[in-house]
């Protein structure tokens, strides 16, 4: 199979978005499958070093198209780029990173070449016969439902942030193609003006080693002082359920799971949480889960490493002394 598996690097403020390294990783699994290659295609208004850092994560090819007017996203200029490459050099898949801005490009994308697209993938495979397995959360997270398009193409998927490991770096070599294209303020229909960040409060969930979460039974102003005393201790970031956010101690960006973040972290505390599994796609791939629950059937406790059974009142305390004593040896 000769189409090369295509992943859309997203850049903001002259830096890559992690999620577009992260999708390298799982394009270069598929592109060996089908005995094909990787390419990113870029849109900025200064590449710099960005196609050779793309390269340096694994892709065989950038596809590069430098303009001013391409500094800020602008979603119809970028979904006529995009498309216009696409239909040049026929990529087999295009994968693109589900954030605020990948979200609203895609599905121009898929509707502009009158293709398929599956959203907020938790999970990529491909069989035999070249046709991607787009696994997302089904049923309210009961299942883990696999999504094909097996007549479509490009095959279109965006894929949750941190589902994906992030590639190590290389010294791989790689060819950049400079993407010729017409590019005027005539196709900006609705212009971008100005792209406002706001900053994390400490860590972000995706970068941090240990992440402690809080479910409904840590929403208590008592309870979760413990919680944050504990997350401090341990130098670690908080998230959280749904019910932790509806009940303000947490805000909707902390939020792990099917409708959150998902997180890799070496350590995860979940407390009070029941383990559904709209929570635990958001955290299936942490090293080690730690559960503090106070109904032994909890759910949490079948998926968990280490399981204990108590009111959170109860055991953060002696946990917080334990490690604060462990610190001082």
């Amino acid at each position: 199979m000769s189409g090369e598996v295509w992943v859309y690097a997203e850049c903001r403020s002259g830096r890559l978005m992690d999620v577009s390294i992260e999708l390298i990783n799982g394009a270069r699994k598929i592109a060996d499958k089908i005995k094909s290659s990787t390419a990113s295609i870029i849109l900025t208004d200064n590449v710099g070093q960005l196609a050779d850092e793309l390269i340096s994560y694994g892709v065989d090819k950038v596809y590069v198209v430098e303009h001013p007017l391409l500094r800020l996203y602008q979603n119809d200029l970028y979904t006529d780029i995009i498309c216009e490459a696409v239909l040049k050099y026929n990529p087999e898949i295009l994968l693109i990173g589900a954030t605020s801005i990948g979200m609203d490009l895609a599905p121009r994308i898929a509707a502009r070449l009158k293709t398929g697209l599956s959203a907020h993938i938790v999970g990529l495979d491909i069989d035999e016969n070249g046709i991607l397995k787009q696994i997302v959360p089904g049923f309210g997270g009961g299942v883990m439902a696999v999504v094909t398009c097996p007549k479509a193409r490009p095959q279109i998927a965006t894929v949750r942030p941190g589902v994906l490991a992030k590639p190590e770096k290389t010294s791989k070599k790689g060819e950049i193609i400079n993407f010729k294209t017409e590019i005027s303020e005539e196709k900006i229909k609705a212009r971008t003006l100005e792209i406002v960040e706001e900053e994390p409060l400490g860590k972000p969930l995706e970068e941090a080693e240990i992440v402690v979460g809080v479910g409904l039974g840590g929403c208590k102003p008592e309870t979760f002082k413990l919680i944050r005393d504990l997350a401090e201790t341990l130098g670690a970031a908080i998230g959280g359920t749904r019910p932790a956010v509806d009940e303000g101690y947490i805000k909707e960006d902390q939020m792990i799971g099917q409708s959150g973040k998902t997180v890799r972290p070496k350590i995860h505390i979940a407390l009070g949480v029941s383990g559904a599994m709209q929570y635990m796609v958001g955290v299936m791939d942490s090293k080690t889960i730690i559960a503090v629950n106070k109904d032994p059937n909890a759910p949490i406790f079948k998926m968990c490493d280490i399981g204990i059974v108590g009111d959170l009142n109860d055991v953060l305390p002696i946990l917080l002394e334990e490690i604060k004593q462990l610190r001082k040896t």
